[in-house]
């Protein structure tokens, strides 16, 4: 089986995780793919393959050497974003793509103005949606290009590999992937994530990342009798969001430059809701951004009266950086494995987080790979043919350079 075709059939199971579920997995549909994924897993000649009760799915490629080799992993989750339908999608292959703007559907373009990315592919074929779906290949192209790997090593014996462990899981899109993670059952000295984007990606920086919660109370009274009475709880809520930096927002920040977002508002005259998530890689900025979120309910609470307005802070995940970097080995192999597959890395900081920032710091340092997936979360996703087979290229490559190089 080609990796187009891998792929283009995982495409087709709905895997969309839900945030407002109190589920593990959060849909069950998840699980009909992690079903599906443990039946291939089998066939593929894969051992201890193992589904549990919240849709982690677990398997080994056992060692064809006797040689000291550390047992590594590469996962990858099987849920898709929220943000989209994943229903019913319609994948499409644009062979030898030439350049120009893309028709996904009648009235819905991909023009290369918009998403210049389409012009990096130029001569290779891309795979795209019919423009009412998301793609999905955040994350199912890096689950193909695992599972590829894992077949050409099962047809070529005279690769030499230590215990290799694989894991697919549920609801990543959504923040809690790593959630029931069990760790020491994977056991592995060092894994990566294969979810990354474009061609090259190497990523072991991230977020640190908190979410908030900025309740007001407001004092309801009759519009026409309101003066020196009302507190309108909804108005002081958009009064909060101006309080904040304005250029601090993701519309107008990239690189290592940290954001407060506002994903969620709701309200009236007597309560009122903001929802927030905060952002920044380095580690006292974060700190600084939490303490303002207080300091601004503070200065809410000193015009409009204590507890007018109250914040709830808690910390999601951290910057993987401090868990990966005194492990630098395991990105020189992942360099050095990407340069042997053609690809140049593209070493920078993830501008979101994965399910490896979570376990790094829950002793599984795990830093990300790319996949080609491009423009994900909506319909104008795209991933190349080529790219993803180069991320099986490089795969297999970390799995030989650690073999020959890395002994314990």
């Amino acid at each position: 089986m080609t990796i187009q075709d891998r792929f283009i059939h995982y495409t087709k199971f709905d895997t969309q995780s839900a945030e407002d579920s109190a589920t593990v997995p959060s849909t069950p549909k998840q699980l009909l793919f992690a079903e599906y994924l443990k039946e291939e897993m089998e066939a593929e000649g894969l051992c201890n393959v193992v589904l549990d009760n919240k849709g982690y799915l677990y398997a080994t490629l056992p060692a064809n050497t006797d040689k000291a080799i550390p047992t590594i992993g590469f996962i990858s989750h099987y849920d898709t974003s929220p943000d989209c339908s994943g229903e019913n999608i319609k994948a499409r292959v644009i062979k030898h793509y030439d350049g120009s703007d893309i028709e996904l559907s009648e009235g819905v373009w991909s023009t290369t103005k918009k998403f210049p990315e389409l012009l990096y592919h130029i001569g290779e074929d891309i795979i795209v949606t019919d423009g009412t779906t998301l793609l999905g290949a955040d994350d199912k192209a890096g689950i193909a290009e695992i599972m590829h790997a894992v077949a050409y090593l099962r047809h070529h014996p005279e690769i030499e590999h230590g215990e290799i462990r694989i894991a697919f899981n549920p609801d990543e899109e959504i923040g809690m992937g790593a959630h029931h993670f069990d760790v020491d059952t994977f056991a592995c000295q060092w894994a990566y994530t294969v979810d990354g984007g474009d061609e090259g990606e190497l990523e072991y920086e991230n977020f640190n990342a908190a979410s908030a919660t900025v309740n007001i109370s407001g004092i309801s009274v009759h519009p026409g009798y309101a003066k020196g009475k009302m507190h309108n709880a909804g108005r002081i809520a958009t009064e909060f969001a101006a309080m904040l930096p304005q250029d601090e927002i993701p519309e107008e920040t990239e690189g290592y430059e940290g954001f407060y977002h506002l994903t969620n508002m709701t309200g009236n005259c007597e309560k009122a809701q903001l929802n927030y998530i905060i952002r920044d890689h380095d580690s006292s900025k974060f700190s600084k951004r939490k303490a303002t979120m207080q300091h601004t309910a503070e200065r809410i609470n000193e015009k409009y009266g204590t507890k007018v307005c109250e914040v709830t802070v808690n910390d999601q995940y951290y910057n993987m950086l401090e868990k990966v970097k005194p492990m630098q080995h395991i990105i020189d192999i992942a360099q050095k494995a990407m340069a042997e597959a053609g690809v140049t890395p593209k070493v920078q900081p993830i501008r979101g987080g994965t399910d490896g920032a979570q376990l790094s710091f829950r002793g599984l340092p795990c830093p990300n790979i790319f996949t080609g997936a491009v423009n994900f979360h909506g319909p104008h996703e795209f991933a190349s043919v080529q790219v993803m087979e180069k991320a099986a290229r490089v795969i297999v490559n970390i799995i030989r350079t650690t073999c020959t190089e890395y002994h314990l």
